[in-house]
C-alpha cells in the first residue's frame, strides 16, 4: 500500500484531485450511498430546480457496470496520462493557468449540454467526464502536434490525430461519439483563443487567468502570470532561434509512457 500511496502523491496536484474525485464519486454511486440519478446533469433540475451541484457531480460521476467498466477505465487512464503531462509540461509552475483551462473547458461543456431545448434528443449522455478529459487530451495533442505517438497494435501517427483516433476508439467500445466530439471542439476553442490566435496570428488575447486563481494557486519557480502575445523582441528572438518556423509548444510523449 505504501507504493500505491507514493504513486498517488507523485501525481501533480490538480490532476490528483481530479483523478481521486473521478474514482470516489462513481464509487459512492456504485455502493448506493447516493442515488446515481442525483449525480447526472439534468438541465431542467439544474436550471429550474436550482440543483446547482449537478454540473460538478456529473463531471466526476460515471455509471460503472459490466457494459461500461472498460470505457471508464480507459478514460480514467487518459485523464491521468494527459492531465499529468499538461500540468507538468506546458503548464509547469503555472497551476492557476491550468486550473483556468479546466474551468473554461468545463463551463463551455456545461453550456453546450444545457443550451439545447431538446437536450435528451441531442445528447445521449448527461455526464461530463469524457468531454472534459477529451478537451484536455486535445489541448495536449495540439501542443505536441508533430510528435509521433504509438497507439494499440503498434499503430503510429502524429499527436494531432490522437483525439480523433480516440474518438473512433471510444465509438467502437462505447457506441457513441457525441461526448468525444464536444470535448474535441471545446479543446479546440481553448487552444485557438489562448495559443493559436494571439501567438501565431498576432491577434488580441481574449482569455486571461483571473487574479483570484493566482492568489489561490500562485506560480512556482518564477513563472509568469498567464499566456498571451510575447513582446516583439522575444518573438523575433524565438523566430531567429527556430528559423522562423512554428512555435515549439512543448515536449512530446509516446502514448503509454509514464
Amino acid at each position: 500500500m505504501s507504493d500505491l500511496g507514493d504513486w498517488f502523491r507523485s501525481i501533480p496536484l490538480i490532476t490528483r484531485y481530479w483523478f481521486a474525485g473521478s474514482i470516489a464519486v462513481p464509487l459512492v454511486g456504485k455502493l448506493g450511498l447516493v442515488s446515481p440519478v442525483s449525480l447526472f446533469l439534468w438541465p431542467d433540475a439544474f436550471i429550474h430546480r436550482f440543483q446547482i451541484w449537478r454540473p460538478i457531480t456529473a463531471t466526476f460521476f460515471f455509471p460503472v457496470g459490466p457494459g461500461t467498466g472498460f470505457l471508464y477505465l480507459v478514460n480514467l487512464y487518459f485523464l491521468y496520462q494527459y492531465s499529468s503531462r499538461l500540468e507538468t509540461g506546458a503548464f509547469d509552475g503555472r497551476p492557476a493557468d491550468y486550473m483556468f483551462m479546466l474551468l473554461f473547458n468545463w463551463i463551455c461543456i456545461v453550456v453546450s449540454f444545457c443550451s439545447s431545448p431538446n437536450f435528451e434528443k441531442c445528447f445521449d449522455s448527461s455526464l461530463l467526464m469524457i468531454p472534459l478529459i477529451m478537451s484536455v487530451l486535445y489541448v495536449w495533442a495540439q501542443l505536441n502536434r508533430d510528435m509521433i505517438v504509438s497507439f494499440w497494435f503498434g499503430t503510429r501517427f502524429k499527436a494531432c490525430y490522437l483525439p480523433w483516433v480516440i474518438l473512433g476508439f471510444n465509438y467502437i467500445i462505447g457506441g457513441s461519439v457525441i461526448n468525444e466530439l464536444i470535448g474535441n471542439l471545446v479543446g479546440h476553442l481553448y487552444f485557438f483563443l489562448m495559443f493559436k490566435y494571439p501567438m501565431d496570428l498576432g491577434g488580441r488575447n481574449f482569455l486571461s487567468t483571473p487574479q483570484f486563481l493566482y492568489r489561490w494557486l500562485p506560480n512556482r519557480r518564477g513563472g509568469v502570470s498567464g499566456f498571451g502575445v510575447p513582446p516583439a523582441s522575444m518573438r523575433r528572438a524565438a523566430e531567429d532561434q527556430q528559423g522562423g518556423g512554428r512555435h515549439n509548444w512543448g515536449q512530446g510523449f509516446r502514448l503509454g509512457d509514464q
